[in-house]
């Protein structure tokens, strides 16, 4: 008996978590703000919001901006951010589809850094080779329910004084 609740209590912890299968691994722990000349050639898990995604001839590169990974390692939202980073691969990735705004994690190798300017500034861009692109799926918009004016069936009984 005791042996049945502890495999349920292990499947259950297991399923809140999943990590996608292209994420996981065993991957350098540093942020693109934190890049420096030093880590070219590192493996890194990165992830965040598309800022913008630039077909190439050969390939695409998405630039992103950093955000931390939750458990399931996709990214958090809110203010804090870790900079922007690129991450280039082979091929056509559409920007209809990586749109601005939507969630994604890469895996790849710290290639080096490029240089390009965001409105004047010139900003110094990590770039990875991306071994691995994941683009999360859109959150739901949550819709709360107007709670406060629901009157059950039994309304007419305990009604309209608590209004």
């Amino acid at each position: 008996m005791r042996t049945t609740a502890l495999v349920f209590a292990l499947l259950g912890l297991a399923g809140c978590a999943s990590i996608p299968a292209p994420l996981a691994g065993e991957f350098a722990d540093f942020q693109p703000d934190q890049a420096t000349d030093r880590s070219v050639g590192a493996e890194v898990r990165w992830g965040g919001s598309i800022v913008d995604t630039r077909p190439g001839q050969s390939e695409t590169c998405i630039e992103i901006l950093a955000r931390d990974l939750d458990r399931s390692l996709r990214p958090t939202g809110g203010d804090v951010t870790h900079g922007r980073f690129l991450a280039c691969r082979a091929g056509f990735r559409d920007p209809e589809v990586f749109t601005s705004g939507r969630e994604i994690t890469v895996v790849g190798r710290l290639q080096g850094f490029v240089d390009d300017t965001i409105g004047e500034y010139v900003y110094r861009y990590p770039r990875l080779s991306a071994e691995a692109i994941y683009l999360w799926p859109e959150r739901p918009d949550v819709v709360y329910a107007d709670s406060y004016r629901y009157h059950g069936p039994w309304w007419p009984y305990y009604g309209p004084w608590w209004y």
